[in-house]
């Protein structure tokens, strides 16, 4: 089964249709599948869902797609890096559904092990538990959260073989993992592709069984919060 597609467009060919469901791996904008999302903003595919744990900066990452109006729904974490993203969200244009970063991730890899839903105490007695079910266990409530399982997972890695082994680097292996393995089709884009082989099996965070498609390219890597120490 060939895996290496020539370019993001051409990986995301055929996956792509409006009101779709889509996992996005990264946090902020490290390791964020930035060329998957450029290509799904050229495609013009309309009224998305976008599970991640942000929504990019002002004109790079997600924020591509919330530019175009491409962008339906949001759910996520953390989203206070993006002006586009709070105007359309007070404006009405946009929904957005809150998670606890860590239930987030938990959803997601729910929902790639098979896994429904779950009970968690992170949200009870905040506006997250309006709606949901509790459920007291020991003598603690819980409420329960549902497991997300996307039409499309979009990944970034750093290397990858042929039969799409991931190694993420550093503080990219965070919801890239959980976000790869929720969708029925995932494509990841890394920034080397070596031999079959070539790869430490112990080394190997995300197995190729998850991935389906995989392009390489050429990575902007912004710095999100440029600080420098002042001089003296």
């Amino acid at each position: 089964m060939k895996k290496v597609y020539d370019s993001a467009a051409a990986a995301l060919d055929g996956l792509l249709f409006d009101g779709m469901l889509i996992a996005a791996g990264g946090f902020g904008l490290c390791g964020i599948p930035e060329l998957l999302i450029q290509a799904i903003r050229e495609a013009g595919t309309r009224d998305l869902t976008v599970a991640s744990n942000n929504a990019g900066v002002d004109g790079f990452g997600l924020g591509v797609l919330l530019e175009s109006r491409q962008g339906r729904k949001m759910i996520s974490s953390y989203v206070g890096e993006n002006a586009e993203f709070m105007r359309q969200y007070l404006s009405g244009e946009l929904e957005l559904e809150f998670n606890p970063q860590g239930t987030l991730a938990e959803r997601m890899r729910a929902g790639g092990a098979g896994i429904p839903g779950f009970y968690t105490k992170t949200g009870v007695g905040t506006v997250i538990a309006e709606g949901k079910e509790h459920k007291e266990f020991d003598g603690e409530t819980y409420i329960l959260e549902r497991g997300i399982v996307a039409d499309l997972s979009i990944v970034k890695a750093w290397k990858a073989d042929p039969s799409g082994n991931l190694v993420f680097r550093k503080t990219a292996r965070n919801f890239n993992p959980p976000a790869a393995t929720c969708g029925r089709v995932c494509v990841a884009e890394v920034e080397e592709i070596v031999p079959l082989g070539s790869l430490e099996p112990d080394s190997i965070h995300l197995p190729g069984i998850y991935v389906h498609r995989l392009i390489q390219g050429q990575h902007e890597k912004r710095i999100e919060q440029r600080t420098v120490r002042k001089r003296a």
